[in-house]
């Protein structure tokens, strides 16, 4: 018998761009007089909807209270659209796709 090597399928999972507003949530680690935030994320995923349940997931996980998520579409989308993505966030689309995973590439907290 020999141990031959499958061919690797392609993967299907791409990265969406999402906006997520979160609340304020004990233990959340938002500066003490925010209101809550916007958190710039990467997401991969096999459709935009995986992408969004994955990433409110993980953030529940994380003691955050997600609020409300905005889709931007893929890469491809966004350049379609005419959005400028600059090397470091095509690095992190990519590390999310390489890593399966929910970045957080950006986090601006919301004060009164």
């Amino acid at each position: 018998m020999t141990d031959e090597k499958r061919p690797k399928k392609p993967s299907r999972q791409q990265v969406y761009t999402l906006l997520v507003e979160i609340g304020r949530k004990e233990g959340d680690g938002l500066p003490d007089k925010a209101t809550g935030a916007a958190l710039m994320c990467f997401a991969s995923g096999i459709d935009e909807a995986e992408a969004v349940r994955e990433t409110v997931a993980i953030l529940k996980q994380a003691d955050t209270a997600p609020l409300d998520v905005t889709g931007y579409g893929t890469l491809a989308e966004r350049e379609a659209e005419g959005h400028e993505i600059d090397a470091e966030e095509r690095e992190l689309m990519q590390r999310a796709l390489d890593e399966n995973s929910v970045i957080v590439a950006q986090m601006t907290p919301f004060f009164d």
